[in-house]
């Protein structure tokens, strides 16, 4: 009977070895939280891999791009559109008295010579991300002339279109309007309009829109 009650208690003693360490490894694993943290680390991982927006794309115009300016939209006396797609968010930036950042892709033009195309951010930190162009135009289309930052000059000043503009107050985004800060073009509004109308530029057919996106 001893020898009995002593292969029972040996047995006993057998099976509940490996359940006090798988307990006491158990604990240790939980108390530590490695286990857990590490699955948590990787599902955060994955979330934020699979919530990080794509890098913004810049924009690369082509004279195909530059319109008659009486086929953009009209603002306060200048013109707008947008090759990336973004012209109501453009207009929302114009129309804000207190200014804004322009999206990617956005042209104004004043004259149908000149023209200012907003780029990606750090593109030209001196012109706020603005390359500046100046272009001829013909009944056949549009052909860019120059382009670039301060080297580019104002064909009515004969000055740096970047040097004028920086002179804007900051929340209007390098554009120059009357109160914007800039100097006056010292020229009137009734030449200004005079030398817009003279756009030989051909019209886009019926349907067609200036503001489609590029690429």
């Amino acid at each position: 009977m001893r020898t009995s009650k002593l292969g029972i208690g040996a047995h006993v003693a057998l099976v509940a070895i490996p359940v006090v360490l798988a307990v006491i490894v158990g604990c240790s694993s939980g108390g530590s939280g490695s286990g857990t943290k590490t699955a948590g680390t990787a599902a955060t991982t994955a979330s934020s891999t699979a919530t990080t927006a794509a890098p913004q794309k810049d924009v690369v115009v082509t004279a195909n791009d530059f319109t008659n300016i009486h086929d953009m939209t009209p603002v306060r006396g200048f013109f707008i559109s947008n090759v990336s797609g973004h012209l109501k968010e453009a207009l929302a930036v114009a129309d804000n008295p207190n200014g804004g950042t322009y999206p990617v892709g956005t042209i104004i033009q004043l004259i149908p010579g000149e023209a200012m195309v907003k780029h990606i951010k750090g593109y030209d930190p001196k012109t706020d991300d603005w390359e500046f162009f100046t272009l001829a135009g013909s009944p056949q289309g549009t052909t860019i002339t120059a382009h670039g930052g301060a080297e580019v000059l104002n064909a009515i000043s004969h000055s740096s279109c970047a040097g004028c503009h920086s002179a804007a107050k900051p929340q209007f985004d390098f554009v120059c309007e009357k109160n914007h800060g800039c100097a006056p073009l010292g020229i009137s509004d009734d030449v200004i309009k005079a030398v817009q109308n003279s756009d030989m530029r051909p019209r886009l057919k019926a349907g067609a829109t200036a503001t489609t996106a590029a690429g």
